[in-house]
Parts: structure tokens; C-alpha cells; sequence
């Protein structure tokens, strides 16, 4: 897989007529929000309208989003067409995600299936990890498995079975293993950049026009923990 990187740091992971992937970094956000800094969504719309010299506008859907402290895959749409049949991937959950974590405390079980139910906290945007509905709670699952046993961390390959709002990050604070940096959720100290060791690393869909199969790896950021997991 080529990358290709522009002046703006963007990584290219993929790119054809319909869609363009790349890879976020920490501290990206997605889209724009009341914080007023420059979203994901533009800068990848500049890089568009400068490789391919367009006068006007740039046609950029968002298909989906990925938390501001988190990196790894996001995908963006190129066309319409392309972005109503992405919408009703993700929404339908016609797509693979694996995510990589790394947390200070080693799970109890090398492998294992996380069934939560989540509910949310809009006042001060986190999810709370229930083992029992309780009301306004939603069902959150998830596979994991140990890749890597670090000095003083544990790697965590992670495979979404749903998709709910900070559902890696709650659940893994569920189970006494919150990820390196997230204070949020249970971090004993925040990393320097202010992110967070949680990475989208994989990404399997079939092509919204083309309908071929997929698959997309993102790198993880430059860092001595995720260079010392071994290549995969």
C-alpha cells in the first residue's frame, strides 16, 4: 500500500474516483465542532482541490468519525453516490473494524468478548460500562486478544461488534484496563501529546460503486510503544 503524505502531514492510505481514505492523527478532529479548529474534513478538501486543480468547491462527505484523541482510518466520500451507500454501511454494520490499544494493566484473559451495556453521559461526554441494561442504555460488544506484552503495558488487538459512542475506551476501563493516556476513563496520566494510545488500525468494506473488496492498514503513530509491537 502506497501512503502518500502532503504539506499538511495528511497520510493518503487510498484514494480513487469515489472515495479517499487516510489515516488521522491525534488530536485531528473530524469534522468541525465549537472549538473552531481546522477539521480533518478541510484539510483533506485542500488537498483535493490543489492535486487535481479545481476552481470551485470540493464535494467531501463525512462517513463516519473517529474520537479527537484517537488515530487511524477515517473515511471520506468523493461523490454522492458514494456517500449514501457508505452511510448505509457503516450504519448497517457491513464493515470490519480493528482497532489496536495499548493499556497499563494486563487483562485477566489473553482473549475474550466484552458484552456492556453503555449509557451515555451528554454533560460531560463519556459512556458508562453496565454488565446489566439499566434505562437508556444501549448494547455494546467487542473481541479482544493480547498481540504484545510490553514493558509496563499490554497490546490489545481489538475487533468492533458494534458501534457506540467511546465504546473501546469504556469498555476496557469496565474491566480495570483503560488505555494509556485516557484519563477519561481511568488513565493514571495523560500523555504529552493529549491523546490517547487507541489506533484504528484495520478497515475491511466492500466499495460502495466498484463493490470490490477492501481492506486498508493504517501505520500508528510515530511512538516508542507502538514501535516496539511487532509487525503485523
Amino acid at each position: 500500500m502506497k501512503i502518500i503524505s502532503d504539506k499538511n502531514n495528511l497520510q493518503v492510505l487510498h484514494e480513487d474516483n469515489h472515495i479517499i481514505v487516510v489515516n488521522k492523527r491525534v488530536g485531528d478532529i473530524v469534522q468541525g465542532d465549537k472549538t473552531g479548529d481546522k477539521p480533518l474534513s478541510e484539510v483533506v478538501k485542500e488537498f483535493l482541490k490543489i492535486k487535481y486543480e479545481k476552481p470551485g468547491d470540493v464535494f467531501l462527505g463525512v462517513v463516519h468519525r473517529l474520537d479527537r484523541p484517537t488515530s487511524g482510518i477515517v473515511v471520506f466520500a468523493k461523490t454522492s453516490k458514494s456517500l449514501t451507500r457508505l452511510n448505509e454501511l457503516f450504519k448497517n454494520r457491513e464493515t470490519q473494524k480493528t482497532y489496536w490499544a495499548i493499556v497499563k494493566q494486563r487483562p485477566d484473559q489473553s482473549a475474550a468478548t466484552l458484552i456492556h451495556y453503555l449509557k451515555r453521559n451528554e454533560k460531560n461526554n463519556t459512556s458508562k460500562a453496565h454488565i446489566k441494561e439499566v434505562p437508556d442504555s444501549k448494547p455494546a460488544s467487542l473481541s479482544y486478544r493480547i498481540i504484545a506484552q510490553l514493558q509496563n503495558y499490554t497490546a490489545l488487538e481489538i475487533d468492533l461488534h458494534t458501534g457506540r459512542h467511546h465504546q473501546i475506551r469504556a469498555q476496557l476501563a469496565a474491566i480495570g484496563c483503560p488505555i494509556k493516556g485516557d484519563l477519561k476513563y481511568g488513565s493514571d496520566r495523560s500523555n504529552p501529546d493529549g491523546g490517547i494510545h487507541l489506533h484504528a488500525r484495520r478497515l475491511q468494506f466492500t466499495h460502495p460503486v466498484s463493490k470490490e473488496n477492501i481492506e486498508i492498514l493504517a501505520p500508528p503513530p510515530s511512538d516508542p510503544l507502538w514501535e516496539a509491537l511487532p509487525a503485523k
